[in-house]
């Protein structure tokens, strides 16, 4: 199963890919994820993004595909992956297309979890409130001031790539609004299980 989760920062990407992952026995690859452990590593690519990441800016597309093209060839994702945050520029998925025929593989389904934004920034401050209380940390890339360049990012740059696999006849909507489990029955539904 090699499926792609597209969706704007707090849409419940990292929530479904958690239970897909479960289900299916393959990684879940957020881009996310891998560049903050190569922030934290201070890798060459990490301190690259960190001023990047910490700005809400989204890294380069040369940087990202580079590491996405690595970590599909790990043994653990030789019977699929779920690509949570890429594609996303058209740039990318047209890069992760040309990664995908080179590895005479095909993506499986690119679902969209659609969500209200002002409603969405009210869900990442609460989850912020609750990281909170029970005495965690918030991750700077989740303060609102930063969701909210984050979604202007998304808005601008990533929004294409709905359209790009809309052309293709690739692309499945979901109501990301909905209740988790709602969301989960779709998109158990869009992959035929």
């Amino acid at each position: 199963m090699r499926l792609v989760l597209l969706g704007p920062p707090g849409a419940g990407k990292g929530t479904q890919s958690a239970r897909l992952q479960e289900k299916y026995g393959i990684p879940q690859l957020s881009t996310g994820d891998m560049l903050r452990a190569a922030v934290k590593a201070a890798t060459p690519i990490g301190l690259q993004a960190k001023a990047i990441m910490a700005a809400g800016s989204l890294v380069p597309d040369e940087v990202v595909i580079g590491i996405v093209a690595e970590r599909i060839d790990a043994p653990d994702a030789k019977r699929g992956f779920i690509l949570d945050g890429f594609p996303r520029t058209v740039k990318q998925a047209e890069a992760l297309a040309e990664i995908l025929r080179g590895k005479n593989m095909s993506l499986d389904a690119v679902i969209e979890l659609k969500v209200d934004e002002a409603a969405l920034l009210s869900r990442i401050e609460k989850r912020a409130s609750e990281t909170v209380a029970g005495g965690g940390v918030v991750r700077h890339d989740d303060s609102p001031e930063v969701v909210r360049a984050r979604l202007d990012a998304y808005r601008t740059q990533t929004a294409p790539v709905v359209a790009y696999y809309a052309t293709k006849n690739a692309l499945t909507s979901v109501d990301g609004m909905a209740p988790i489990a709602t969301v989960s029955t779709a998109i158990d539904k869009v992959l035929g299980g």
